[in-house]
């Protein structure tokens, strides 16, 4: 029996982006990154020039169409791209309603690859 792809284990629908956005840990100064792709559950994004630990609690500000989204994640994984590169994927853990009605409208109107 084989295995499904990626997207079939997924929990949820992502949306790809690709934007830049803002984070920081919950009690510092915000930093840059570029988002990947958002989903219901989380965000992934590239941080270049800093180092992100697993388990750390990131605030994070973007956007999905016109919506601003305020949200708090932790760091669920993160791995080394290059010397200066960190790919991160963050789970949600703090995040308005709304918004996030408006990831999982979008993402199940997203066309799949």
């Amino acid at each position: 029996m084989g295995q499904g792809s990626g997207r079939d284990r997924r929990k949820y629908s992502r949306i790809d982006t690709e934007q830049l956005i803002s984070f920081s840990p919950v009690e510092a100064g915000d930093r840059l990154a570029v988002s990947k792709n958002v989903s219901a559950g989380g965000i992934c994004f590239e941080v270049v020039g800093c180092e992100i630990s697993l388990g750390e609690a990131l605030r994070i500000t973007f956007n999905v169409q016109d919506e601003t989204i305020l949200a708090v994640g932790r760091v669920v994984w993160c791995t080394d791209v290059d010397a200066f590169t960190q790919e991160v994927g963050l789970e949600f853990i703090e995040i308005d309603p709304f918004a996030l009605g408006t990831i999982e409208r979008i993402s199940t109107s997203y066309p799949a690859d």
